[in-house]
């Protein structure tokens, strides 16, 4: 039986001192009710940008307790479903994005969701990714603005965030305060006009706690291989460190050198950018399933 968190609690910063919305256990499902990233403040193509209130954006709901996780352990988190609404909307204008130095006005645009497709215009629909751009938990020092990634999760904007798959996140305070939000009815890699098709949606998760193990920045699983999701300042930064946590991460499980697994990465491994418009870039960098069966690597020690 799942448990509901509507989206009325939610924070702005993730912070050790959010007082819990919700507490679970460890294996519980949780079903959460999620704003749009403005949250739902605008209404129409011709809400101006002096109308919404840029204090209130990227709310997460949150934050989730998680009875038996503590500081050292992986926060394990399975995304079982996601429901969008039907309707969404995207922004852009001067100073947003890679492209707001040659805009001179903001500009909205309200994209029906309808059929399994985003209505972009007459001539073109797209299809769906219902993917999660905001989802981490407390980060170990001062608190961070839901708008910014970081070790701890946040706005990491990274596509694979989607049903079905497995996010792992470092755990450091008691209870992980896990909290999300910042839905989209779709999003390509880098969000480069600042904004994916954001919508409201209820989010169905199961968290887990895995006890022994520890990680620095967050990791995903699916079906296809395995992620590393890191964010800096720079993305060059943040590339060089998703592929050596990898390299730590894997070369213990297998029989390889250091010179092996890095060329082994290099011809299997894949470097991806999650997103290039954020306070800190996101990269990631991916292996393919097939290189984790050859060695027989457990995620985790699952």
């Amino acid at each position: 039986m799942s448990i509901h968190l509507p989206k009325e609690h939610f924070v702005y910063a993730m912070d050790k001192a959010n007082a819990p919305a919700l507490t679970v256990s460890s294996g519980e499902q949780v079903v959460v009710d999620t704003y749009d990233c403005f949250e739902n403040q605008i209404t129409s193509e011709h809400t101006t940008f002096d109308a919404i209130d840029w204090n209130r954006i990227n709310p997460a709901t949150g934050p989730i307790y998680v009875e038996d996780a503590q500081p050292g352990d992986i926060l394990k988190v399975h995304i079982d479903d996601i429901a969008i609404g039907d309707q969404g909307v995207m922004v852009t204008g001067p100073d947003l994005g890679v492209m707001g130095h040659r805009m001179e006005e903001f500009q909205i645009k309200m994209i029906p969701v309808k059929d399994g497709q985003a209505i972009f215009n007459e001539k073109l629909s797209l299809p769906l990714n219902p993917m999660i751009g905001v989802i981490g938990v407390a980060p170990e020092n001062e608190p961070v603005s839901c708008g910014t990634p970081d070790a701890h999760g946040g706005n990491m904007d990274t596509k694979l965030v989607t049903t079905g798959a497995t996010l792992y996140f470092p755990v450091f305070h008691e209870g992980g305060l896990l909290s999300l939000g910042d839905l989209h009815a779709a999003m390509g890699d880098g969000e480069i006009s600042v904004s994916g098709i954001e919508i409201d949606a209820q989010v169905k998760l199961t968290v887990d706690v895995i006890k022994g193990s520890s990680i620095s920045y967050p990791f995903l699983k699916n079906e296809d291989g395995l992620a590393v999701l890191v964010s800096k300042e720079k993305l060059d930064d943040a590339i060089d460190t998703a592929v050596e946590l990898m390299i730590d991460y894997l070369l213990p499980k297998t029989d390889l050198s250091v010179s092996e697994m890095t060329m082994l990465m290099s011809a299997a491994g894949e470097v991806q950018v999650s997103q290039v418009v954020d306070p800190l870039k996101t990269a990631r960098f991916f292996v393919p399933q097939h290189v984790l069966d050859a060695y027989d690597v457990k995620i985790f020690g699952e």
